[in-house]
């Protein structure tokens, strides 16, 4: 079973209220993976017909660390890297998977991939997350004061 990753107000890459965001839907199943479907546009354009690498390094960012606090952990990005296989067309699906690879006492490990139509890998990353419960006193997963 799936449940829908709740949108983030403002956020560029999950935020429902950002005119300017990329405003992906996200979920996380029961096996702890995070997946969404979506297409980029015009408005995430880098080189001709393809999407810049800051859209694609912003959405694996955002899945990582959203996979990580999908199970419980409330965390901040120390490190991440992001491989360039493919650019990433234009106004086609995508499709994109993340999940937790390792859970240390203070760090945990997540990975991720965008995918094109046809299963190929086109950007993945690895981000190392530090756990930091004081930096986000009062915050749910939603991103507002609880």
């Amino acid at each position: 079973m799936k449940r829908q990753i709740p949108y983030h107000g403002w956020c560029f890459v999950c935020g429902n209220e950002n005119p300017h965001g990329i405003g992906i839907t996200m979920f996380v199943g029961d096996d702890g993976v995070l997946t969404s479907e979506f297409t980029l546009n015009e408005a995430h354009q880098g080189p001709p017909g393809h999407a810049h690498g800051g859209a694609s390094a912003a959405i694996l960012d955002e899945a990582m660390g959203l996979v990580v606090w999908a199970a419980g952990h409330k965390v901040a990005a120390v490190n991440l890297e992001i491989n360039y296989h493919k650019p990433l067309p234009l106004n086609q699906p995508l499709t994109l998977e993340t999940y937790i690879i390792e859970i240390h006492k203070r760090k945990i490990f997540s990975t991720g991939e965008i995918k094109l139509t046809d299963g190929t890998i086109a950007v993945s990353g690895r981000g190392i997350y530090v756990v930091a419960p004081d930096l986000f006193k009062n915050v749910g997963l939603k991103g507002k004061e609880s």
